[in-house]
């Protein structure tokens, strides 16, 4: 329950719909049957603005009509709810269609980098941590001042990343006009593209879940899809360079784009993640 309400009041509520049945997810997530024989998925949080933004990301990425995401049937400060995703087992040609959908995403493009999806707030999140959404003319300076170094004091701050280590992520935030590769127009992200909001259907399509959109470099959201792992990564990226090629040289920039991630989870889980992001930022520098 949030605020007293359960999920399945919420769901009520906000479809309008009668509730016949709820089932237990993970964490404050819930399947709900509703009287029209239509199965939901319900999400609480009560953090501010966090799940009108993920309202707002499913309906930017659904908006460019290239991706399949479940649509949103109901949201407010607390709850949001979706359609419910049935999955299957990934195969490579769902993989391969689902990196042609993601180039066709990237496209469909953005307004400036860190450009906020239309009717999101400034303040939005990366799964449990915060991320500002402030536009900037160029990726390399917006990735470097709103991404990297804001979870870099933390972790510094915190203890978690020594001051020495620390360094090796600062000369990658002032090396970045170099390192960043050929300038690319901002991209359409999902944001937060690892394995597990990459949900296999049933009927053969890939679908989203859970975004963190905004207009940044297309390279992050596949770095993302490197960094945990993902079913047939290598048909997904097949799909994706047939669709729009990567510019040369994108697979060195894996690490420099799996950066901001790593920096989160230093800060959200602690000291484990923190060799990772060393080796991540000196990679960089040495590429």
């Amino acid at each position: 329950m949030i605020d007293g309400e359960s999920a399945g009041g919420a769901a009520a509520r906000l479809t309008g719909c009668a509730v016949i049945g709820e089932r237990p997810l993970s964490g404050a997530v819930v399947e709900v049957a509703l009287d029209a024989g239509q199965l939901v998925v319900v999400k609480g949080d009560d953090a501010p603005g966090a799940m009108a933004a993920e309202a707002a990301g499913l309906r930017w990425l659904a908006e460019a009509g290239e991706v399949r995401v479940p649509a949103v049937r109901g949201v407010d400060e607390r709850w949001l709810v979706t359609d419910l995703v049935r999955t299957g087992p990934p195969s490579a040609r769902a993989a391969v269609r689902f990196g042609r959908d993601l180039a066709a995403l990237h496209a469909s493009g953005a307004p400036a980098f860190g450009a906020p999806p239309p009717g999101g707030p400034t303040d939005a999140y990366i799964g449990l941590a915060p991320m500002r959404n402030v536009p900037a003319d160029g990726w390399p300076n917006w990735y470097a001042e709103q991404r990297m170094l804001p979870y870099l004091r933390r972790a510094v701050d915190a203890g978690t990343l020594r001051p020495a280590e620390a360094s090796a992520v600062e000369a990658v935030c002032e090396r970045l006009p170099q390192l960043a590769g050929p300038a690319e127009p901002p991209a359409r992200l999902h944001g937060d593209l690892w394995n597990g909001n990459v949900l296999w259907g049933a009927d053969g399509h890939v679908r989203l879940i859970d975004p963190a959109a905004h207009g940044g470099h297309r390279e992050t959201d596949l770095a993302m899809l490197h960094l945990f792992g993902c079913p047939h990564l290598s048909d997904v990226l097949a799909g994706y360079q047939e669709a729009a090629p990567l510019a040369p040289g994108w697979a060195d920039r894996i690490g420099l784009h799996q950066l901001f991630p790593l920096l989160v989870h230093v800060v959200l889980f602690g000291r484990g993640y923190a060799e990772q992001a060393v080796a991540a930022a000196r990679g960089a520098l040495a590429g």
